[in-house]
């Protein structure tokens, strides 16, 4: 919690370190402690999302909101996992944000797989 301080835990806690050092790491260890786990909760999704395999069929023009030049891309390159996708020049984050949304509303849960 951003407010924290170490003086307001050793408040409830006891006595604490002396070292004015040793404070200052704890308490900005404790003041971002919920910001990194967000961070590595966004990291692992991102990674799920990233090994997510895409149909071989996928139809890239019926993917709501993607440019003319992104659909012609997928359908040209045939990406098999949305990480490949991501990687294509041109392929913002913007449409690859479209196309999993596209996925997880089109396609049932049991056919969205991660790729081996």
């Amino acid at each position: 919690r951003p407010n924290v301080t170490y003086q307001s835990l050793m408040s409830l806690a006891g006595p604490g370190v002396s070292d004015p050092q040793v404070a200052e790491q704890v308490e900005t260890q404790i003041k971002y402690a919920g910001y990194i786990d967000r961070q590595h909760s966004e990291i692992e999704r991102s990674r799920r999302n990233e090994e997510l395999t895409l149909p071989a069929d996928l139809d890239y023009r019926r993917v709501h909101g993607l440019s003319a030049e992104v659909q012609e891309k997928l359908n040209h390159l045939r990406p098999t996992t949305l990480g490949q996708a991501s990687r294509i020049s041109g392929v913002t984050p913007a449409a690859i944000s479209l196309l999993l949304v596209h996925l997880k509303r089109g396609i049932p849960k049991d056919t969205l797989r991660q790729s081996a």
